[in-house]
């Protein structure tokens, strides 16, 4: 039988954990930053307690992170929602006065009295990233749509805006000078508001959507993010099933960075692999981008292979071959990291 109870109220910054018998009593209580060590400063803060599970307020919202990371290591977690932690706090425990301490405290007595909670369960990473970075797309593609039909207006109105326009900000000040002298001008300014308005609401959700895959690549625990250039959004495309390639050679044949052979009279060159996965093809590509911008081994090897008289395109396929290697090794040790857990 279960014996203590640990109710973790999760925040941004921290997280407090308060640990009870089947009593309801305190047996302790702690506080640890958020941070990547904190799943093992709460184990072994916990450490004393052997017969342990954790209920965690949330835990496929705010405590969606730490409830993954303590099943990764074979913890037991319940999700508890919210509402029950708040009736327990103001109705049953006898400290309705809200702090951290409290709120973990109610957290871990309804999870004790309640039998209906459901047990976190390990996410398919791989799935709920290419889910995240599908949406991710999605929102980008439709900010850029926004954007084009917003500028091809002011183009009518105003016979060109002059600039690029990355924000709906930029654009704001534009349309208040704007007096249209007739009906069809004032038919495309009220729809240029209307899509800078668009604009503004696309970049809210492009800011959440970022956040979202911030939280699911930390969650995963992939180390492809510890590769120069390589950021959280990317990740998401490119974390997979390695386990389908038997060779970093098959890998590059599916992503397209392997070049294709082409013969020109008795001169052997290489050419773009049109083939492929191209989502995963332009994932690399930008990764190899972001690499020549900086001093790194990245731009070393590229430099090499201009020397040796290779043109920049050339030079550049030859980096993305390279870089699928790195990242091919990266998701086959993130594989045998998960099987051994």
């Amino acid at each position: 039988m279960m014996t203590t109870m640990i109710g973790i109220d999760p925040h941004k910054g921290s997280h407090t954990a308060v640990a009870i018998d089947c009593d309801e009593h305190i047996l302790d209580e702690f506080r640890v930053r958020a941070s990547s060590a904190q799943t093992e400063w709460l184990r072994e803060w916990a450490a004393p307690f052997a017969d342990r599970t954790w209920a965690i307020e949330s835990a496929h919202g705010l405590g969606y992170l730490l409830a993954q990371q303590l099943i990764a290591v074979g913890e037991t977690v319940l999700d508890v929602p919210p509402m029950r932690a708040a009736r327990v706090r103001v109705l049953g425990s006898g400290r309705s006065l809200k702090n951290d301490p409290n709120d973990a405290r109610s957290v871990a007595i309804a999870a004790l009295r309640a039998d209906d909670l459901s047990v976190v369960a390990v996410d398919d990473h791989a799935r709920v990233l290419r889910l995240l970075s599908k949406r991710h797309r999605d929102l980008a593609r439709l900010k850029n749509n926004a954007c084009s039909r917003l500028h091809a207006l002011l183009e009518m109105i105003t016979g060109g805006a002059g600039f690029r326009m990355h924000t709906a900000n930029l654009v704001k000040p534009l349309l208040n000078q704007l007096t249209p002298v007739d009906a069809m001008g004032r038919q495309r300014l009220e729809i240029a508001n209307e899509l800078v308005v668009d604009i503004d609401r696309y970049d809210q959700l492009l800011k959440a959507s970022r956040a979202r895959i911030n939280t699911a690549v930390a969650a995963s625990g992939t180390t492809l993010t510890d590769i120069v250039g390589l950021g959280p959004i990317t990740a998401a495309m490119i974390t997979g099933n390695i386990d389908r390639f038997a060779t970093p050679a098959r890998y590059a044949s599916y992503n397209a960075t392997a070049p294709v052979e082409a013969l020109l009279g008795n001169r052997v060159r290489h050419r773009l692999n049109q083939r492929g996965n191209r989502k995963l093809n332009w994932a690399i590509h930008v990764v190899a981008i972001s690499q020549l911008r900086y001093d790194t081994p990245g731009r070393v090897f590229y430099d090499r292979k201009i020397a040796e008289g290779k043109t920049t395109k050339e030079a550049i396929r030859a980096l993305k071959r390279r870089l699928s290697d790195v990242i091919y090794r990266h998701l086959v040790a993130d594989a045998q990291r998960r099987a051994s857990n």
